[in-house]
């Protein structure tokens, strides 16, 4: 049950993710014929230039630029939640930081990853990007050979469905049905890649990935029917 698991066992996180070419043409050719494949099925009504723009959600066609975490600590009876962000164009560099995260602090039986959609997309996406940079993928991070009940992550998407296989949630939808106090945003999901290529504002896209590490968090507090953090004690890296 969620109430029993310690909060501060948990790492929350969210990633950012964009297409790895600013455009089609310079796509490496092997891969353009595969993208022209794949966009028929994902936007049959585009070309498969208009359509690359969405490639950042496939990780053999994208790349993370950003991945935010964060973790609750007390001070006596104050809840804090404190944020981190590893992000940047060197996609190996900022993976390799985040991966000595989890092997110095997150690397015993009971720690869990906990992210919003994370076994359908964060997740896989960053053990599949790790070994397309030639990177060991972390313990908590590596299924291979083990059972369900061995996996320490944490979905709260799949939470919110209790076994209902039908329908996606988004989480800024349950953070307005819990009541959760959200900043007005500055971008979405659908215009990562445009800042990233067009604008150049990586610094941009990870405010955005942190705000989202905090609705996770106070979503998953809602969940234990717990108080939110406040807003003092949230604290930016």
């Amino acid at each position: 049950m969620l109430e029993n698991i310690p909060l501060d066992k948990i790492l929350f996180l969210d990633i950012e993710t964009v297409a790895q070419q600013p455009d089609f043409n310079k796509v490496d050719e092997r891969l353009q014929k595969f993208w022209e494949q794949k966009s028929k099925y994902i936007a049959p009504e585009e070309t498969p230039e208009d359509a690359y723009s969405r490639a950042g959600i496939y990780a053999e066609f994208g790349k993370i630029v950003c991945i935010s975490v964060g973790f609750i600590s007390y001070e006596g009876n104050r809840k804090t939640l404190r944020l981190k962000s590893f992000y940047g164009d060197d996609e190996k560099l900022l993976l390799e930081e985040f991966f000595e995260l989890l092997r110095n602090y997150f690397n015993s039986p009971n720690h869990l990853l906990c992210a919003h959609n994370g076994k359908e997309f964060d997740f896989p996406y960053i053990a599949r990007r790790a070994l397309v940079n030639g990177l060991n993928i972390p313990s908590v991070l590596d299924l291979a050979g083990k059972k369900p009940w061995e996996v320490a992550h944490l979905d709260t998407l799949q939470l919110w469905k209790f076994g209902d296989y039908k329908n996606y949630t988004s989480l800024g939808l349950l953070t307005a049905i819990f009541n959760i106090p959200t900043p007005k945003d500055d971008i979405d999901g659908s215009m990562v890649n445009q800042v990233y290529w067009e604008e150049k504002d990586v610094e941009r896209i990870k405010i955005y990935c942190e705000k989202d590490v905090v609705a996770l968090t106070q979503l998953f507090l809602r969940y234990r029917n717990e108080a939110l953090v406040k807003e003092e004690n949230i604290v930016f890296n």
